[in-house]
């Protein structure tokens, strides 16, 4: 195909810049054809249906004529920065006519090829006014992406002939994990615990930061009673401790293989950021020191640990688009490299998959000398599929072997993890959709605990 064909043909995929016939001309031209054909078989001569086929053309041309030029028309894309990740978000293309003619158009919007799309989008906009086209779009993968183009076509009243146009529109947009349970725990911790089946526990008493001095209720521990200040006011008063704060609490999020599996929404690397991300919340908000780690065969990506609120959006657009890569994780190497890099006492909280970390053996020396300093803590997935192959019933001698080799399977996960709490390396497993409240719920026990 030559260079001139293929710019005809990008012209009718909604590419470039032209003028097209439209369907209303084509169709035009095909009755009129139809007709000529016909009246051949009475013998009459090809002039007259090359002559009225040659009116027709010229005479659509003066449609050209009542459609605005190209420099009349002016486009803005109104689109959110950040995307979070399978939510739906609102993109508005402002178009405005400076021209003294209305025109119909449909509009194709240059968003990635991820993205949903509903195209192309129709409608008709009058002379000398302005309006907003809104549609509605979804980003289902992580990552920056550029927005460079708006493919516009418009035609006239009659429409009979279309102009096409590309408009350079840049806008850079990043797609972010989904942060709705993190929202939901910093709008009110308490309640979003609780609604999960979980509570945040009192700690021990006269344990933590003397925190303020409030009027005793119905359920205080009386031997929290301020007697000074129940004498001074002649109301009792009580003191109020909370867990001291300044802890250091390193994340660590494995990108290898085996978190590339795919579960009933995303896979396991999108719930462990989101995880990753309620945790980090929850402990800024509680005044800790947050560093995080992203690793495979070697880090990818490490943030230094710092204290506040403003640190979560550092954490936030330092991970946000780590990927799963198709090697397997290095849990020695990445050890290694932590016990150069994390000097104080901090909680390291891992988010990996349990059954592949039981292998890694050179993990485990490494895991034993870091215990003599740091608390271990260890967040999975639980495998659905082994679940239910263990919990079935066996109508035969295949679903049978299934079934054994899959309780097979959970006794030796469950052998395993015995030994390595031995050694107080803690692991848990949760399911998916309440892996980031199983998360966030064993590091709030942990600090009331005072463990750390």
């Amino acid at each position: 195909m030559t260079k001139s064909l293929k710019n005809l043909w990008a012209r009718f995929l909604f590419q470039g810049r032209g003028i097209l016939p439209s369907k209303r001309l084509l169709i035009g031209f095909f009755i009129i054809s139809l007709v000529l054909f016909v009246n051949s078989f009475a013998k009459l001569s090809i002039w007259p249906f090359i002559v009225v086929n040659l009116f027709v053309f010229l005479a659509s041309l003066v449609d050209l004529f009542f459609s605005p030029k190209r420099k009349e028309l002016h486009f803005k894309r109104i689109i959110p920065d950040e995307l979070e990740r399978d939510l739906n978000y609102k993109v508005q293309i402002v178009v405005t006519n400076r021209s003294k003619y209305s025109f119909s158009y449909s509009l194709i919007d240059g968003i990635p090829q991820s993205f949903q799309r509903k195209f192309p989008l129709i409608g008709s906009v009058d002379k000398g006014k302005t309006i907003v086209i809104e549609y509605e779009t979804t980003a289902p993968v992580r990552g920056e992406y550029e927005l460079t183009k708006l493919y516009f076509r418009f035609s006239s009243l009659l429409g009979l002939w279309e102009k096409q146009m590309t408009v350079d529109l840049e806008d850079t947009v990043k797609v972010i994990p989904d942060l709705t349970e993190t929202k939901h725990f910093l709008e009110n911790a308490q309640k979003y615990l609780l609604f999960e089946g979980n509570k945040i526990r009192k700690h021990q008493t006269g344990i933590g930061d003397f925190a303020q001095i409030r009027n005793y209720v119905v359920g205080d521990d009386p031997r929290k009673i301020n007697w000074r200040q129940t004498a001074k006011l002649r109301q009792v008063m009580t003191n109020e401790y909370e867990p001291e704060h300044g802890k250091s609490i390193t994340i660590l999020i494995d990108c290898g293989r085996m978190m590339g599996a795919e579960l009933a929404k995303g896979n396991r690397l999108e719930k462990a950021l989101e995880a990753a991300h309620l945790v980090a919340a929850a402990a800024l908000q509680n005044g800790d020191y947050v560093s995080v780690l992203a690793f495979s065969k070697d880090v990818k990506v490490f943030v230094p640990a710092a204290k506040g609120m403003a640190h979560l959006q550092t954490i936030l657009h330092s991970i946000y688009n780590v990927t799963v890569d198709s090697a397997e994780s290095n849990y020695a190497s990445v050890f290694s490299f932590l016990e150069t890099m994390q000097k104080k006492r901090s909680l390291l909280l891992l988010f990996s998959d349990v059954r592949t970390f039981l292998y890694e053996e050179h993990a485990l020396l490494y895991l034993k000398r870091l215990r003599q300093r740091h608390l271990f803590l260890m967040v999975g997935i639980e495998d659905s599929t082994l679940q239910n192959r263990a919990n079935e019933k066996p109508e035969n001698v295949h679903q049978t072997m299934i079934k054994s080799i899959a309780q097979q399977q959970i006794l030796f996960k469950k052998k395993e993890k015995i030994k390595w709490e031995r050694n107080g390396l803690v692991m848990i497993e949760a399911k998916e959709e309440s892996l980031a409240t199983a998360a966030v719920s064993h590091y709030i026990d942990i600090m009331n605990r005072n463990l750390l």
